[in-house]
């Protein structure tokens, strides 16, 4: 009896732990994507308007990879975490933010960290 007893107490103590800790570490971890994902659409948004204003061969090209990673971050499903290729398609993004960097001939390094989190060029 007090094995049984103890054993659905250990278990209902575990499962609400379980979920608190799952639970801030979603938080983190999903604050962490956003944030990435926001920096690689603001920096395409802002060279997509910069390279329209000198439309040639050279910024056309430029300009379809942009689009692309637009789209794809258009896409990209924020609202479901069971999205079963949600590691897949976020690695696609950074494929494709990694292109339009070379691309612009930029370099960059992208740093998230408990002491801080930069996007440099």
């Amino acid at each position: 009896r007090f094995h049984g007893e103890g054993y659905e107490e250990g278990y209902a103590e575990g499962s609400h732990v379980g979920v608190v800790e799952g639970r801030r570490y979603g938080s983190l971890h999903g604050a962490k994507m956003g944030s990435e994902i926001g920096c690689y659409l603001g920096f395409a948004l802002t060279w997509q308007c910069l390279l329209q204003k000198c439309m040639d061969e050279k910024n056309s090209k430029k300009i379809r990879a942009l689009d692309s990673l637009i789209g794809m971050i258009q896409k990209f499903p924020y609202e479901d975490p069971t999205y079963d290729k949600l590691q897949e398609d976020l690695e696609k993004i950074r494929g494709k933010f990694k292109q339009v960097c070379s691309m612009l001939n930029i370099q960059s390094d992208f740093r998230i960290g408990t002491e801080r989190s930069s996007l440099t060029f």
